[in-house]
């Protein structure tokens, strides 16, 4: 009948040590995450994934609902990012389905504009009184930083703190590769540039002598 009895100060310190060490596993994750940002073999793969997704914006630039420009460019460089990622965090989900969403809205947003040129109908819109607004307003100073730094991140927009900012240093952490890549690649474009139009100039021919 003792043996049955359990002891709750044993449950206690036994709960405690499975938290400790589930957070001491995330910790050393996110560690070994955001130290994967900053290895030469990652800004390869990240390099190599961005090429092959200019190549695809060069492709589709004839079509029509395609973005164009700079637009395009910081879309394909943060798709590549996301894939980099292999999907593991919150961001990078949030980028690779966010072109989804907006094909889908863009569709629903062209049937809405036809049933409305059939009909003849058009609903005239009203100005919206934002009850967030104003509780933003109310929010201590801290709460509004949170609040604009989960806007920041991709897919931590009504998350919790303590995720934000998990997600917001791995999100920083790739987007500093992200620059060190796009400047190394912008950098031997312009020197293949250089050298290839040095090679097209002809030859000059030397001054006639006095």
């Amino acid at each position: 009948m003792a043996s049955m009895v359990t002891n709750p100060v044993t449950n206690a310190n036994s709960d405690r040590s499975k938290r400790k060490k589930k957070k001491s596993m995330i910790m050393e994750d996110n560690h070994q995450s955001h130290a994967r940002w900053k290895s030469e073999a990652q800004q390869q793969i990240y390099s190599s994934k961005l090429l092959q997704a200019l190549s695809q914006v060069s492709l589709n630039t004839s079509s029509s609902s395609a973005p164009r420009g700079g637009r395009a460019v910081r879309e394909a460089a943060d798709r590549a990012l996301a894939v980099a990622a292999k999907g593991r965090t919150r961001w990078s989900r949030a980028i690779l389905t966010s072109r989804l969403k907006l094909k889908f809205r863009k569709q629903k947003r062209q049937r809405g504009a036809a049933v409305a040129a059939v009909t003849g109908s058009s609903r005239s819109k009203k100005p919206r009184f934002s009850v967030s607004k104003l509780k933003s307003k109310s929010l201590p100073a801290v709460q509004r930083k949170v609040k604009v730094l989960g806007r920041l991140v991709p897919g931590c927009r009504k998350q919790p703190l303590p995720i934000i900012l998990e997600e917001a240093t791995d999100y920083i952490a790739a987007l500093e590769m992200q620059v060190r890549a796009m400047t190394t690649l912008a950098e031997l474009l312009s020197g293949s540039g250089a050298a290839s139009s040095g090679s097209a100039l002809p030859p000059q021919s030397p001054p006639p002598s006095q």
